[in-house]
């Protein structure tokens, strides 16, 4: 335990728990979901997730011999489309800090034959082991809200990617309508967990997952974390009513 760690703490979902044992916490609930991880993914939005994903790819910018590191990549939904956008004189990048999302996200892409422009990394999205200046875009969906200094996470990313390049953060965020909130924690506190006990037979991960959504930064504040980690040109696009908000930044 390093100086810096000692005695401090962080949030598990609605939890105080010890900053060191947060990763460990965060790595068992995905050990635990990523057999059914595309299938809760489909049931607990409707399917909508696909939208959003393909919006975001849409906005990349994305084009062939490009290079693109997809943090937080689980399953490999993103950079299965990456890897044909990019072609063979490209790169896509799969990195993921849990082993178990990692091997789901490499047996998929393997069984549809998306191999010859896609690595696999397990990495730490808060000290990313790539060199200054590497990928044209950067995405993260759904995974940003689980790492415990997002400060460190969004410094890394600016820093490996090259200047011109896009960030871009995918995550469910904060609606602004009473209705649809009170709708949606109702949906997020009782219906998610019985479904992930259901199809998953854990009702404890998915209502981390539903914490976690709660504590993650409003819009906002996210946008304001990506311009202090130096990246200009900040916004963001709310979609399905803020229930997920789209921020992009670019490398100066």
């Amino acid at each position: 335990m390093t100086d810096q760690n000692k005695d401090q703490t962080t949030h598990f979902g609605y939890d105080t728990v010890d900053v060191n044992e947060k990763q460990k916490k965060v790595a068992d609930v995905f050990h635990s979901v990523a057999a059914k991880y595309d299938v809760m993914n489909d049931l607990m939005s409707g399917g909508v997730h696909r939208i959003w994903k393909r919006l975001t790819i849409e906005q990349s910018g994305v084009r062939a011999g490009g290079t693109v590191l997809d943090i937080a990549g689980g399953t490999g939904d993103l950079t299965m489309r990456f890897s044909r956008l990019v072609g063979p004189t490209g790169k896509v990048v799969l990195a993921d800090i849990n082993d178990s999302m990692l091997k789901v996200g490499r047996d998929r892409l393997y069984d549809r034959g998306i191999t010859g422009n896609v690595e696999f990394v397990q990495a730490n999205a808060q000290s990313l082991p790539f060199p200054d200046n590497t990928f044209d875009v950067i995405t993260i969906a759904f995974g940003l809200r689980n790492v415990t200094y997002k400060d460190q996470a969004l410094a890394s990313m600016a820093r490996v990617l090259k200047p011109g390049g896009k960030l871009m953060v995918l995550e469910f965020s904060k609606t602004d309508n009473p209705v649809l909130t009170k709708l949606y924690d109702f949906y997020s506190f009782n219906i998610l967990p019985q479904m992930g006990q259901m199809i998953a037979g854990d009702a404890e991960s998915y209502k981390y997952l539903a914490e976690s959504i709660r504590m993650h930064p409003d819009q906002d504040t996210l946008k304001g974390m990506m311009e202090t980690a130096g990246l200009t040109s900040c916004k963001y696009q709310n979609m399905t009513g803020g229930i997920v908000a789209l921020h992009t930044g670019i490398k100066p």
